[in-house]
Protein backbone atom coordinates (compact mmCIF):
# COMPACT_ATOMS: atom_id res chain seq x y z
CA UNK A 1 0.00 0.00 0.00
CA UNK A 2 1.30 3.47 -1.34
CA UNK A 3 2.41 5.32 2.33
CA UNK A 4 0.19 8.42 2.80
CA UNK A 5 1.12 11.82 1.92
CA UNK A 6 0.71 13.15 5.18
CA UNK A 7 2.68 10.46 6.20
CA UNK A 8 5.28 11.35 4.25
CA UNK A 9 5.24 14.85 5.43
CA UNK A 10 7.02 13.33 8.67
CA UNK A 11 9.94 12.04 6.83
CA UNK A 12 10.95 16.03 5.71
CA UNK A 13 10.85 16.54 9.27
CA UNK A 14 8.07 17.96 9.70
CA UNK A 15 5.33 16.72 12.46
CA UNK A 16 1.24 16.63 11.74
CA UNK A 17 -0.56 17.13 14.40
CA UNK A 18 -4.50 17.15 14.78
CA UNK A 19 -6.84 20.35 15.85
CA UNK A 20 -9.46 18.39 16.91
CA UNK A 21 -10.66 16.12 19.68
CA UNK A 22 -13.72 14.76 20.96
CA UNK A 23 -15.06 10.95 22.44
CA UNK A 24 -15.79 9.39 19.21
CA UNK A 25 -12.90 10.09 17.44
CA UNK A 26 -10.88 8.20 20.40
CA UNK A 27 -13.28 5.83 21.89
CA UNK A 28 -13.80 4.34 17.82
CA UNK A 29 -10.08 4.19 17.14
CA UNK A 30 -9.95 6.68 14.69
CA UNK A 31 -7.62 8.57 16.48
CA UNK A 32 -5.51 5.25 16.29
CA UNK A 33 -6.01 4.52 12.76
CA UNK A 34 -4.91 8.31 12.15
CA UNK A 35 -1.56 7.84 14.20
CA UNK A 36 -1.35 4.11 12.14
CA UNK A 37 -2.01 5.51 8.30
CA UNK A 38 -1.57 8.99 8.56
CA UNK A 39 1.59 9.39 11.20
CA UNK A 40 -0.26 11.58 13.37
CA UNK A 41 2.03 13.00 15.83
CA UNK A 42 -0.13 14.96 18.20
CA UNK A 43 -3.36 16.44 18.94
CA UNK A 44 -4.67 20.45 19.69
CA UNK A 45 -7.74 21.78 21.53
CA UNK A 46 -9.11 24.98 21.96
CA UNK A 47 -12.17 25.69 23.77
CA UNK A 48 -14.07 25.93 20.19
CA UNK A 49 -13.12 22.61 19.68
CA UNK A 50 -14.27 21.53 23.17
CA UNK A 51 -17.64 23.52 22.64
CA UNK A 52 -18.27 21.70 19.84
CA UNK A 53 -17.25 18.39 20.98
CA UNK A 54 -19.53 18.46 24.48
CA UNK A 55 -22.72 20.16 22.98
CA UNK A 56 -23.12 18.09 19.77
CA UNK A 57 -23.34 14.98 21.26
CA UNK A 58 -25.03 13.09 24.23
CA UNK A 59 -21.40 11.39 24.93
CA UNK A 60 -20.68 13.83 27.76
CA UNK A 61 -23.90 13.57 29.78
CA UNK A 62 -23.44 10.66 31.94
CA UNK A 63 -20.14 12.42 33.38
CA UNK A 64 -21.33 15.87 33.29
CA UNK A 65 -24.24 14.42 35.61
CA UNK A 66 -21.84 12.89 38.02
CA UNK A 67 -19.62 16.12 38.41
CA UNK A 68 -22.78 18.11 38.33
CA UNK A 69 -23.85 16.06 41.89
CA UNK A 70 -20.93 17.00 43.29
CA UNK A 71 -21.84 20.47 43.21
CA UNK A 72 -19.01 21.24 40.86
CA UNK A 73 -19.13 25.38 38.75
CA UNK A 74 -19.87 25.17 35.39
CA UNK A 75 -15.94 25.89 34.47
CA UNK A 76 -15.17 22.48 37.09
CA UNK A 77 -17.05 20.72 35.02
CA UNK A 78 -15.81 21.43 31.62
CA UNK A 79 -12.37 20.83 32.90
CA UNK A 80 -13.22 17.48 34.43
CA UNK A 81 -15.07 16.68 31.14
CA UNK A 82 -12.01 18.15 28.81
CA UNK A 83 -9.13 16.36 31.29
CA UNK A 84 -11.18 12.97 30.55
CA UNK A 85 -10.36 13.46 27.14
CA UNK A 86 -6.99 14.73 27.46
CA UNK A 87 -6.02 11.89 29.30
CA UNK A 88 -7.55 9.34 27.17
CA UNK A 89 -5.45 10.71 24.04
CA UNK A 90 -2.62 11.13 25.81
CA UNK A 91 -2.65 7.49 26.33
CA UNK A 92 -3.19 7.08 22.73
CA UNK A 93 -0.29 8.75 22.01
CA UNK A 94 1.92 7.27 24.71
CA UNK A 95 3.66 4.61 21.74
CA UNK A 96 4.40 8.18 19.78
CA UNK A 97 5.77 9.79 22.83
CA UNK A 98 8.20 6.95 24.10
CA UNK A 99 9.41 6.94 20.24
CA UNK A 100 13.23 7.92 20.64
CA UNK A 101 14.28 10.20 21.11
CA UNK A 102 11.89 10.37 23.67
CA UNK A 103 9.27 13.55 23.96
CA UNK A 104 9.83 14.21 20.63
CA UNK A 105 6.41 14.44 19.74
CA UNK A 106 3.16 12.25 20.92
CA UNK A 107 1.69 15.44 22.70
CA UNK A 108 -2.31 16.52 23.39
CA UNK A 109 -3.05 20.03 24.46
CA UNK A 110 -4.94 21.25 26.86
CA UNK A 111 -5.68 25.67 27.16
CA UNK A 112 -5.95 27.70 30.30
CA UNK A 113 -9.23 29.83 30.60
CA UNK A 114 -9.20 32.06 27.94
CA UNK A 115 -10.61 34.32 30.55
CA UNK A 116 -7.49 34.54 31.88
CA UNK A 117 -5.68 35.56 28.37
CA UNK A 118 -4.64 39.03 29.80
CA UNK A 119 -3.41 38.06 33.84
CA UNK A 120 -0.47 36.85 34.54
CA UNK A 121 -0.68 35.23 37.65
CA UNK A 122 -3.98 33.60 37.55
CA UNK A 123 -2.87 31.54 33.93
CA UNK A 124 0.62 30.58 35.85
CA UNK A 125 -1.76 29.01 38.67
CA UNK A 126 -4.18 27.52 36.80
CA UNK A 127 -1.39 25.96 34.08
CA UNK A 128 0.03 24.34 37.02
CA UNK A 129 -3.39 23.06 38.32
CA UNK A 130 -4.41 21.55 34.82
CA UNK A 131 -0.46 20.28 34.47
CA UNK A 132 -0.70 18.15 37.96
CA UNK A 133 -4.91 16.87 36.91
CA UNK A 134 -3.49 15.28 33.86
CA UNK A 135 -0.73 14.06 35.26
CA UNK A 136 0.22 12.94 31.93
CA UNK A 137 4.30 13.40 30.85
CA UNK A 138 2.58 14.06 27.21
CA UNK A 139 0.18 16.97 28.01
CA UNK A 140 1.05 20.45 26.88
CA UNK A 141 -1.24 23.12 28.84
CA UNK A 142 -1.60 26.18 26.18
CA UNK A 143 -0.83 29.67 27.08
CA UNK A 144 -1.70 32.53 25.07
CA UNK A 145 1.14 34.11 23.67
CA UNK A 146 -0.29 37.50 24.84
CA UNK A 147 2.03 40.76 26.44
CA UNK A 148 0.75 39.45 30.56
CA UNK A 149 1.38 35.89 29.15
CA UNK A 150 5.09 35.92 28.54
CA UNK A 151 5.86 35.90 32.27
CA UNK A 152 3.52 32.70 32.54
CA UNK A 153 5.01 31.07 30.35
CA UNK A 154 8.65 31.56 31.76
CA UNK A 155 7.36 30.71 35.18
CA UNK A 156 5.66 27.78 33.59
CA UNK A 157 8.63 26.49 31.58
CA UNK A 158 10.43 26.89 35.29
CA UNK A 159 8.52 24.49 36.98
CA UNK A 160 8.98 21.90 34.01
CA UNK A 161 5.53 22.20 32.47
CA UNK A 162 5.56 21.33 28.70
CA UNK A 163 4.01 24.96 27.57
CA UNK A 164 1.82 25.23 24.40
CA UNK A 165 2.18 29.08 23.43
CA UNK A 166 -1.26 30.08 21.72
CA UNK A 167 -2.31 32.76 19.75
CA UNK A 168 0.63 33.99 18.13
CA UNK A 169 0.90 36.37 14.77
CA UNK A 170 3.69 39.23 14.68
CA UNK A 171 7.38 38.57 14.57
CA UNK A 172 8.16 40.66 17.77
CA UNK A 173 5.72 38.68 20.15
CA UNK A 174 7.14 35.72 18.85
CA UNK A 175 10.66 36.17 19.28
CA UNK A 176 9.38 37.28 22.74
CA UNK A 177 8.31 33.99 23.47
CA UNK A 178 11.32 31.91 22.49
CA UNK A 179 13.05 34.35 24.65
CA UNK A 180 11.10 33.53 27.98
CA UNK A 181 11.30 29.30 26.97
CA UNK A 182 14.70 30.09 27.33
CA UNK A 183 14.78 32.33 30.69
CA UNK A 184 12.53 29.28 32.42
CA UNK A 185 14.78 26.51 31.34
CA UNK A 186 17.38 28.52 32.36
CA UNK A 187 15.65 28.99 36.00
CA UNK A 188 14.57 25.58 36.27
CA UNK A 189 18.18 24.95 35.30
CA UNK A 190 19.25 27.14 38.47
CA UNK A 191 17.35 25.39 40.60
CA UNK A 192 18.85 22.24 40.93
CA UNK A 193 16.63 20.21 38.33
CA UNK A 194 17.13 18.72 34.83
CA UNK A 195 15.65 20.25 31.58
CA UNK A 196 15.69 17.44 29.14
CA UNK A 197 11.89 16.65 29.71
CA UNK A 198 10.57 19.77 28.91
CA UNK A 199 8.71 20.56 25.51
CA UNK A 200 7.33 23.38 24.03
CA UNK A 201 6.26 24.84 21.03
CA UNK A 202 4.93 28.47 19.76
CA UNK A 203 2.00 28.08 17.92
CA UNK A 204 1.77 30.82 14.55
CA UNK A 205 -1.62 31.69 13.34
CA UNK A 206 -1.87 32.07 9.84
CA UNK A 207 -4.92 32.35 7.42
CA UNK A 208 -6.27 34.45 9.85
CA UNK A 209 -3.49 37.09 8.52
CA UNK A 210 -4.46 36.64 5.58
CA UNK A 211 -8.46 37.55 5.64
CA UNK A 212 -7.41 40.94 7.21
CA UNK A 213 -4.60 41.82 5.31
CA UNK A 214 -5.73 40.93 1.68
CA UNK A 215 -8.85 43.26 0.90
CA UNK A 216 -6.46 45.79 2.21
CA UNK A 217 -3.81 44.84 -0.32
CA UNK A 218 -6.39 45.84 -3.24
CA UNK A 219 -6.78 49.00 -1.90
CA UNK A 220 -3.14 49.60 -2.48
CA UNK A 221 -2.54 48.03 -5.56
CA UNK A 222 -1.02 44.92 -4.19
CA UNK A 223 -3.20 42.06 -5.29
CA UNK A 224 -0.25 40.18 -6.23
CA UNK A 225 0.32 39.39 -2.52
CA UNK A 226 -2.97 37.66 -1.90
CA UNK A 227 -2.56 34.97 0.41
CA UNK A 228 1.17 35.41 0.69
CA UNK A 229 1.50 37.74 3.24
CA UNK A 230 1.17 35.12 5.99
CA UNK A 231 3.42 32.60 4.28
CA UNK A 232 6.10 35.25 4.41
CA UNK A 233 5.64 35.84 7.86
CA UNK A 234 6.12 32.32 8.71
CA UNK A 235 8.97 31.89 7.02
CA UNK A 236 10.55 35.39 8.49
CA UNK A 237 9.76 33.17 11.77
CA UNK A 238 11.77 30.58 10.92
CA UNK A 239 14.73 32.52 10.17
CA UNK A 240 13.99 34.02 13.54
CA UNK A 241 13.85 30.10 14.93
CA UNK A 242 17.14 28.96 13.47
CA UNK A 243 18.65 32.33 15.12
CA UNK A 244 17.63 32.00 18.44
CA UNK A 245 18.01 28.00 18.48
CA UNK A 246 21.98 28.55 17.90
CA UNK A 247 25.00 30.37 19.38
CA UNK A 248 26.18 30.00 22.91
CA UNK A 249 23.17 30.94 25.31
CA UNK A 250 21.28 27.94 23.14
CA UNK A 251 24.23 25.56 22.79
CA UNK A 252 24.63 25.70 27.25
CA UNK A 253 21.10 24.49 27.47
CA UNK A 254 21.25 22.35 24.83
CA UNK A 255 24.13 20.46 26.34
CA UNK A 256 22.07 19.61 29.37
CA UNK A 257 19.42 18.11 26.73
CA UNK A 258 17.33 20.90 26.60
CA UNK A 259 15.42 20.49 23.50
CA UNK A 260 14.42 23.79 20.90
CA UNK A 261 10.98 25.04 20.95
CA UNK A 262 9.64 24.26 17.65
CA UNK A 263 7.16 26.62 15.65
CA UNK A 264 3.73 25.03 15.18
CA UNK A 265 1.90 26.63 12.17
CA UNK A 266 -1.98 27.05 13.74
CA UNK A 267 -4.98 28.19 11.51
CA UNK A 268 -4.01 26.18 8.46
CA UNK A 269 -7.35 25.83 6.64
CA UNK A 270 -8.00 28.16 3.69
CA UNK A 271 -10.44 30.48 4.63
CA UNK A 272 -10.56 31.80 1.13
CA UNK A 273 -12.67 29.70 -1.53
CA UNK A 274 -10.53 30.87 -3.98
CA UNK A 275 -7.06 29.03 -2.43
CA UNK A 276 -6.13 25.97 -3.03
CA UNK A 277 -7.22 24.19 0.37
CA UNK A 278 -4.23 22.84 0.97
CA UNK A 279 -2.24 25.62 0.35
CA UNK A 280 -0.99 27.16 3.58
CA UNK A 281 0.19 23.34 4.73
CA UNK A 282 2.43 22.84 1.54
CA UNK A 283 3.82 26.44 1.17
CA UNK A 284 5.34 25.60 5.38
CA UNK A 285 6.91 22.00 5.23
CA UNK A 286 10.26 22.22 6.90
CA UNK A 287 12.21 20.56 9.58
CA UNK A 288 11.77 21.29 13.27
CA UNK A 289 8.42 22.19 13.26
CA UNK A 290 4.63 21.04 13.34
CA UNK A 291 1.78 21.77 11.57
CA UNK A 292 -1.66 21.20 13.33
CA UNK A 293 -4.72 20.90 10.90
CA UNK A 294 -8.55 20.21 11.06
CA UNK A 295 -9.68 16.90 10.18
CA UNK A 296 -10.76 18.25 6.87
CA UNK A 297 -7.76 19.35 5.43
CA UNK A 298 -5.64 15.97 6.63
CA UNK A 299 -8.29 14.39 4.22
CA UNK A 300 -7.99 16.92 1.45
CA UNK A 301 -3.89 16.55 1.34
CA UNK A 302 -4.04 12.86 1.65
CA UNK A 303 -5.53 13.50 -1.89
CA UNK A 304 -3.98 15.82 -3.30
CA UNK A 305 -1.57 16.91 -1.50
CA UNK A 306 1.97 18.06 -2.33
CA UNK A 307 4.92 16.56 -0.58
CA UNK A 308 8.10 19.11 -0.78
CA UNK A 309 10.40 20.67 1.28
CA UNK A 310 9.07 24.44 0.99
CA UNK A 311 9.70 26.09 4.12
CA UNK A 312 13.00 27.84 3.15
CA UNK A 313 12.09 28.46 -0.61
CA UNK A 314 11.64 32.26 -1.02
CA UNK A 315 13.29 33.79 1.83
CA UNK A 316 14.03 36.61 -0.19
CA UNK A 317 10.70 37.00 -1.76
CA UNK A 318 9.06 36.35 2.03
CA UNK A 319 11.12 39.62 3.11
CA UNK A 320 10.52 41.70 -0.32
CA UNK A 321 6.64 40.72 0.60
CA UNK A 322 6.71 42.45 4.18
CA UNK A 323 8.77 45.55 2.75
CA UNK A 324 6.30 45.94 0.27
CA UNK A 325 3.51 46.14 2.61
CA UNK A 326 5.36 48.51 4.84
CA UNK A 327 6.14 50.79 1.68
CA UNK A 328 2.80 50.63 0.96
CA UNK A 329 1.73 51.93 4.79
CA UNK A 330 0.16 48.44 5.91
CA UNK A 331 1.15 48.18 9.32
CA UNK A 332 2.07 44.57 9.80
CA UNK A 333 2.42 45.31 13.37
CA UNK A 334 -0.91 46.87 14.05
CA UNK A 335 -2.53 44.12 12.02
CA UNK A 336 -1.38 41.59 14.27
CA UNK A 337 -1.76 42.77 17.50
CA UNK A 338 -5.70 43.61 16.50
CA UNK A 339 -5.42 39.92 15.35
CA UNK A 340 -4.42 38.97 18.90
CA UNK A 341 -7.28 40.90 20.64
CA UNK A 342 -9.99 39.38 18.58
CA UNK A 343 -8.51 36.22 19.04
CA UNK A 344 -8.94 36.09 22.72
CA UNK A 345 -12.43 37.06 22.08
CA UNK A 346 -13.07 34.68 19.74
CA UNK A 347 -11.97 31.98 22.06
CA UNK A 348 -13.68 33.42 25.21
CA UNK A 349 -17.09 33.57 23.07
CA UNK A 350 -17.13 29.97 22.57
CA UNK A 351 -16.06 29.55 26.28
CA UNK A 352 -19.07 31.85 27.05
CA UNK A 353 -21.45 29.71 25.43
CA UNK A 354 -19.60 25.94 26.39
CA UNK A 355 -20.64 27.07 30.22
CA UNK A 356 -24.07 27.85 28.93
CA UNK A 357 -24.80 24.72 27.35
CA UNK A 358 -23.40 22.92 30.68
CA UNK A 359 -25.81 25.10 32.63
CA UNK A 360 -28.62 24.04 30.19
CA UNK A 361 -27.50 20.31 30.13
CA UNK A 362 -27.19 20.32 34.18
CA UNK A 363 -30.90 21.39 34.05
CA UNK A 364 -31.66 18.15 31.87
CA UNK A 365 -29.65 15.82 33.38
Amino acid sequence: METSKVKQIHSLGQSIWLDFIDRDIIKSGKLKKLIDEDGLRGVTSNPAIFEKAITGSSDYDGELRELAEQGKSNEDIFFGLAITDIQNATDVFKGVFNEQPKGSDGYVSLEVSPFLALKTQETTDQAAKLWKLVDRENVMIKIPGTQPGLEAIRQSIAKGININVTLLFGLPRYEEVAEAYLAGLEDHLAAGHSIGHISSVASFFLSRIDVLVDPMLDEKGLGDLKGEVAIASAKKAYEIYKRIFSGERWEKLAAKGAKPQRLLWASTSSKNPAFKDTKYVEALIGADTVDTVPLETIEAFRDHGIVANTLEDGLDKATETLDRLKAAGIDIDQITQQLEDEGIEKFNKPFEKLLQAIEDQKAKV
